[in-house]
């Protein structure tokens, strides 16, 4: 069997082209600005996506809330994170959010259900308290059906204790 360059070039070519393509950075800037396009942090805050959630972080600068066990009362830490929303959901008056109401895995269903609705609605009312308007907000239950930490110890359970944010407008 004969080997002919030109029958090897498109294939090394498409080699080339495959390894070329995938060398570019996935290395994320942190803050300042960036100066091939200069866009700033707070265009960089705009960010955010539709069914985005703050759980991942993909909600902007929206940030999910804790609760201390078996209750809704919101704590001054809760009221600080909930300020910094209410002054995101103000600058950007196009968003809408749903509020998820979640508990840890201890509780029945039913009871947990209704702590999560009692978790979102506190936020909801706090949230309007300073100026979000009410028909911007939604809630829900998920009592302990979706959590982020799986465990069976504090250290899970208290991140599961909380009120995220999903984006259902912008």
């Amino acid at each position: 069997m004969v080997f002919s360059p030109k029958k090897l070039a498109l294939p090394i070519a498409l080699l080339i082209s495959i390894v070329l393509t995938g060398c570019g950075s996935s290395e994320k800037k942190t803050g300042g600005s960036d100066e091939v396009t200069g866009v700033d942090n707070a265009q960089q805050a705009m960010d955010f996506e539709v069914s985005g959630d703050s759980d991942t972080g993909k909600a902007g600068s929206l940030q999910s809330v804790y609760f201390a066990f078996d209750s809704a009362v919101l704590t001054d830490s809760t009221k600080s994170s909930l300020k910094a929303n209410a002054e995101f959901m103000n600058n950007y008056s196009s968003v809408e959010v749903q509020i998820e109401g979640h508990c840890d895995e201890r509780g029945s269903v039913q009871y947990n259900l209704a702590l999560g609705e009692k978790r979102a609605k506190a936020v909801q009312d706090y949230l309007t308290s300073l100026g979000v308007a009410s028909k911007r907000t939604s809630i829900i239950s998920f009592g302990k059906e979706r959590p982020v930490a799986f465990g069976h110890q504090e250290d899970s359970w208290s991140k599961n204790r909380r009120a995220n944010f999903v984006i259902t407008a912008k």
